[in-house]
Order: structure tokens, then C-alpha cells, then sequence
């Protein structure tokens, strides 16, 4: 029984911290600090549901919609975070809905057997969904500063501006958030070449390829950064790029090996 109410509550704390998300801005925040006690139980539900399908499967399950399911709820962290310290409402309103569908999704659509990965295969993996997890959240980041960037040039002031921090401040947010996807995708990699025999292999080595390249494009982009200012609509198309790589590398196999091919 437990199985089938805890996601339920998860989907209806997310929206419902989506929708104070929405009334804190337009109150100016006054709620906001009420609203996020509604995001951590939704997290903690949220990642409940996982747990109880790992106990049930006596392992933990990586398969595409559980995987997508855990990014989303590594995005929902890092949204309740950045509001938390940054007063940055705009990332949770996109979240936690996305949340809320992921998490719906993986206890309907979701499970799959247990995968019999050892300590250091789970290392790796759960390094590249947090890598994952993180340019998500720097891909949302970069979308709102083109579109902050395009309403100020055109002097196009509308009411969601208020939702989100100082172009600067936003800047800032993207850049470290670039940083700590960058950190962990090279961890997930290093950890690849430790731990995954035949990495190259016929099943594997788009995926190497796509994430190799995906971390270089990072790597351009925060060196452009560091040695040159980059900044504006460089780092958004750079932003995307990367995470359109890391898309195909991850949930694009995921996708094909899992859903089409089945295996």
C-alpha cells in the first residue's frame, strides 16, 4: 500500500510547491520560506519511492524512466538549494512539476529488474546521473539568462523578471553550476575507464564518444570563461550544446537499448 500512496504524495507536494512558488513571487517573496517546507517533504517522498523499489527488487534499478526519475529528483535538490540561498523561485516553478511527472512515471511506466551492479559500477553511475542532474539545472539557467538578456534589450519588462535574480547574479549561479557538472562528469568518466570493461564496445562507445565530447565542450566553455570573460549568448549556445551531447550519450542509448531494442 505504501508503494502506491508515497509517489502519489510526492507529485501532489511538488506541484503544490510549485504553485506557492508562483504566489510567492507575485507577494514578493513573503511566503517563500513556507513554500520550501513544501519542496523538502516532496524530496524526501520523492526519493522514498526509490527506495522502497530497491528494497522490493533487492538491488537498485537504472533503467530509463528510474533514471530519469533520480535526475529529476537531483534536479529538485539542487532547485530547493538554489532557492534557499540564491531566492532563486524561477528554477522550482520548472522543476518541480518535471519532478512530479518523473516521479509518476517511474512507479507506473518505471521499474525494471534489479541490475547486480557492484560498489564500484554504482559509483559510476550515480556520478554520471548527479553530472546529469547538474547541467540540467546549468541548461535551465542559461535558457532563462538568454531570455533575461533578450526582455532587457528590447525593454520588455514582464512580471517574470521579478522571479528571477540580477543578470549578474544569474551569471554567477550558471557559471558554478557549469562547474560542479563539469567536476562530476569528470569523475563519471575517470570512474568509466576504472571500472567499465570494454568501454569501447559496440553497446558503449557512442555513449563514450557523446560524453567525451560533451565534457570537452564544458571544458572550452569554463576555460572561455576564465581566460577570456565569455558570457551571453557564448555560454548559452556552448550551455546547450554540451547538454544536447550528454542527452544522446545517456538517454539517448538508454532509449534505443531499452525501450526499442529491449534489451
Amino acid at each position: 500500500m505504501p508503494e502506491l500512496i508515497i509517489p502519489l504524495l510526492a507529485a501532489v507536494a511538488y506541484l503544490l510547491a510549485a504553485v506557492g512558488l508562483v504566489r510567492s513571487v507575485q507577494a514578493d517573496n513573503t511566503k517563500l520560506r513556507r513554500v520550501l517546507w513544501l519542496a523538502l517533504p516532496a524530496i524526501a517522498l520523492h526519493a522514498a519511492t526509490h527506495a522502497l523499489g530497491w528494497t522490493h527488487l533487492r538491488g537498485p534499478d537504472l533503467h530509463f524512466f528510474a533514471a530519469l526519475s533520480l535526475v529529476a529528483l537531483g534536479m529538485a535538490a539542487f532547485s530547493t538549494l538554489a532557492a534557499v540561498t540564491q531566492r532563486m523561485q524561477a528554477l522550482g516553478v520548472v522543476v518541480y512539476p518535471m519532478a512530479a511527472l518523473m516521479v509518476l512515471l517511474y512507479h507506473y511506466a518505471g521499474h525494471g529488474g534489479a541490475q547486480g551492479l557492484d560498489w564500484r559500477l554504482q559509483l559510476h553511475a550515480w556520478l554520471a546521473l548527479l553530472a546529469y542532474a547538474a547541467l540540467s539545472i546549468g541548461t535551465l539557467l542559461a535558457l532563462m539568462l538568454w531570455f533575461q538578456e533578450r526582455a532587457l534589450r528590447r525593454r520588455q519588462l514582464h512580471g517574470w523578471l521579478r522571479a528571477l535574480p540580477p543578470l549578474v547574479q544569474l551569471e554567477e549561479l550558471l557559471f558554478r553550476s557549469l562547474g560542479a557538472s563539469f567536476v562530476l562528469l569528470t569523475l563519471a568518466l575517470v570512474t568509466g575507464v576504472m571500472f567499465v570493461e570494454n568501454l569501447l564496445a559496440q553497446h558503449l562507445w557512442h555513449k563514450t564518444v557523446l560524453s567525451v565530447l560533451s565534457w570537452i565542450v564544458l571544458g572550452v566553455l569554463l576555460f572561455g570563461r576564465w581566460r577570456f570573460g565569455w558570457r551571453g549568448r557564448r555560454a548559452v549556445k556552448l550551455t546547450l550544446t554540451s547538454m544536447a551531447l550528454l542527452l544522446l550519450a545517456f538517454f539517448g542509448s538508454k532509449y534505443v537499448l531499452e525501450m526499442l531494442l529491449e534489451r
